[in-house]
């Protein structure tokens, strides 16, 4: 019984994204084919029927777990306890003064490096 519920609900969310994609397709060649019209009009066709897309697309199995993850992710991100301006700053001041002192001691290496292959090879 569970096989034939899934398969029946597998054939819908295959139905729901073919009438997906068909409605991405006729808002871009319709955008296109209706160059000559007011840009306004043709940018609200776009979005509505980007919008009814979307609305379709949130219906399938996989629609449902893409905006349970989003809301998930939304509350996740209200945990993060972002670093105050000044440690920022600290933050970014020790990684500019680490880099540079790191690139003065690569110079130095190959300066030193190149005497050596100089006094090597006589050049």
């Amino acid at each position: 019984m569970t096989t034939n519920t899934e398969n029946q609900g597998n054939s819908l969310d295959i139905l729901k994204w073919v009438i997906t994609i068909v409605l991405l397709a006729v808002a871009i060649v319709g955008n296109h084919y209706y160059s000559d019209a007011s840009v306004v009009v043709r940018a609200l066709g776009v979005i509505v029927l980007f919008a009814i897309a979307g609305f379709v697309a949130l219906q399938t199995i996989k629609g449902k777990q893409a905006l349970a993850f989003a809301k998930e992710s939304q509350i996740e991100v209200r945990k993060v306890v972002w670093p105050s301006r000044q440690e920022a700053l600290n933050t970014t001041f020790i990684v500019l003064v680490a880099t540079g002192v790191l690139a003065i001691i690569l110079w130095g290496l190959d300066a030193a490096l190149l005497k050596i292959v100089n006094l090597i090879t006589g050049i």
